[in-house]
């Protein structure tokens, strides 16, 4: 996955709190077996107004002139729940997006976002409406410093906003520098190969 440091783009507010798996990728489109083609289907229930996702819901936020290259998302609390299908975020890194801001996310969809390098931010409820205040009748861009742990803005009044976040050290390291669970263990190869050399052939 690639480094993720500094990253400038266009938020997208997703005014919904609970936000399940099957609301961001409904099961019909689950049976690719590779890791692709899976952003067309996103949000596909609430994007299209036909099952055949051929005409595109005008009210979606998602379908919206002014939110064409989103790559931030806005949501509320609790965003992510339902089942553990790791397609959800697959799904919302290959429509574009970079960043998730919730109050709360499901702990199993956090950490599939963490490990494809989608970064989900936690903050306040009070710092998320704040937000929400500042995407009302007006575009909002946000940049976000994975090193600082920040995240400003500009707000109408043209004042310099700024918010913090945090995360675990072993998350911040994977996604600074590009290493998913299975690369980090891949980085200890020799320390792994070497405790096996030493085990009895019967283990």
């Amino acid at each position: 996955m690639e480094k993720f440091t500094i990253h400038t783009g266009l938020v997208a507010p997703l005014d919904i709190a609970n936000v399940d798996t099957d609301q961001i990728i409904p099961k019909q489109f689950l049976q690719k077996t590779e890791r692709v083609g899976f952003g067309k289907h996103l949000f596909h229930d609430s994007r299209y107004l036909d099952h055949s996702g051929k005409e595109p819901n005008p009210e979606f936020i998602l379908n919206k002139p002014q939110y064409q290259g989103t790559s931030i998302l806005l949501a509320r609390e609790n965003f992510g729940c339902g089942s553990s299908r790791e397609h959800a975020p697959w799904a919302l890194e290959e429509f574009g997006f970079k960043v998730i801001i919730a109050p709360s996310f499901a702990d199993i969809f956090y950490g599939n976002c963490i490990n494809i390098g989608l970064l989900p931010i936690k903050l306040t409820e009070a710092e998320v409406e704040q937000l929400f205040a500042e995407t009302d009748g007006a575009e909002l861009n946000l940049r976000i410093d994975l090193p600082n742990n920040t995240v400003s803005f500009t707000n109408a009044n043209k004042q310099a906003i700024t918010f913090n976040f945090s995360l675990s050290k072993f998350q911040q390291y994977s996604l600074e520098n590009g290493v998913d669970s299975v690369g980090w263990t891949l980085k200890k190869l020799d320390k792994i190969e070497a405790f096996e050399a030493k085990m009895p052939c019967w283990q």
